[in-house]
Order: structure tokens, then sequence, then C-alpha cells
């Protein structure tokens, strides 16, 4: 047994634990961030912030420019 298979599989270990810690944590952030932007987009028209326009262009699968009010209004009533 060498020392840096050991370390290898002791980091190994580590990672996956860190993953998995982590992603529990980021599911959580995730959720809080889609209500947080969903408010937004409730209140608001276009055009809306970067950040808004990011979020929508992911949730819509589409590039921001090519966003229109009705893709929003109805990402908004589903």
């Amino acid at each position: 047994m060498g020392a840096r298979r050991i370390r290898r599989e002791l980091r190994r270990i580590d990672m996956a634990d860190s993953r998995h810690v982590n992603g529990i944590r980021k599911k959580k952030e995730r959720e809080r961030r889609d209500r947080r932007m969903t408010e937004i987009v409730k209140a608001g028209k276009l055009p809306y912030a970067p950040a808004v326009m990011s979020w929508l262009s992911t949730e819509l699968h589409k590039p921001s420019r090519l966003i229109t009010q009705a893709d929003i209004d109805t990402l908004v009533r589903a």
C-alpha cells in the first residue's frame, strides 16, 4: 500500500462527501432563487435586470434577446 494511493482514496471519499453536503445546500438555494425571481417577474415587465434575464433565459431555454412578454406570462402562469 502506497501513500499516494491512500491519499487518493481519502481524497475521493472527501470529495464524495462534499458533493453530497453541498448538493443539499445548493438545492435549497436554487428553490429560494426560483421563488425570488418569480416574485420579481410577477411584479414587473420587460426589460428586467441582467440577473433576472439570465434566470428567465435558463427557464425558457432561449437567449434573453429572444424572450418576449408572452413567454414570461406563460411561465408565470405555469
